[in-house]
């Protein structure tokens, strides 16, 4: 197979997929006979031959997805007016504390925002992926350990927690939950490419 095939092969398999692809599953569409290295060359190609389109490839922590470029989001959202999910200012602390300083206990939590979690708050995390229990503290009644998953950082299109938003320094204005907030709006609407059923 040639270059010009492997490329027309991992474009098929990146825009039709309905998950990122991780560097295995791409390796196996090639049974193997490209290495990772050469696969990387590929998608960096791919990649520069789209840089003028609606479409972004874009590295996440899940593997390469094709993605709608931010520019695009103004037209698509007419498409589909629907609203992004808002999320109660609760739930935004409460994935705001995880992601920063996970792994972290219920009480952790309550430390910080100085108010009770309730259960909905954290189920509501849980249901959504963005959250899981990792383990359990060594402590009176093992708490439950919280971090985010890989989901997360895929629905947010980031490779790694250090691509969140910065903490706000003391004296600055409370920055993290509104920024979390728009980095979530933006990545559900509008939401990756993934396959439509033929009409």
């Amino acid at each position: 197979m040639n270059t010009t095939e492997a490329k027309v092969v991992l474009e098929a398999a990146l825009l039709t997929a309905s998950e990122p692809l991780a560097m295995p599953a791409l390796r196996r569409l090639f049974d193997d006979a490209l290495d990772a290295d050469a696969v990387r060359s590929l998608l960096a190609t791919l990649g520069d031959e789209w840089n003028e389109r609606g479409l972004v490839l874009t590295a996440v922590a899940g593997g390469w997805r094709f993605q709608t470029r931010p520019s695009m989001k103004a037209w698509l959202t007419r498409l589909n007016p629907e609203r992004p999910q808002r999320y109660s200012r609760a739930v935004m602390e409460t994935l705001a504390i995880i992601a920063y300083r996970q792994p972290v206990t219920r009480g952790d939590i309550e430390d910080i925002r100085g108010v009770t979690v309730s259960t909905p708050v954290i189920k509501a995390l849980e249901e959504r992926g963005w959250v899981d229990a990792i383990g359990h503290r060594e402590a009176p009644g093992r708490p439950a350990l919280y971090a985010t998953t890989k989901a997360f950082l895929d629905d947010l299109g980031l490779v790694a927690l250090s691509e969140l938003p910065p903490l706000p320094q003391p004296g600055e204005p409370d920055s993290a939950v509104p920024l979390l907030q728009e980095v979530i709006d933006f990545a559900q609407t509008p939401p990756p490419l993934s396959p439509q059923p033929a009409a």
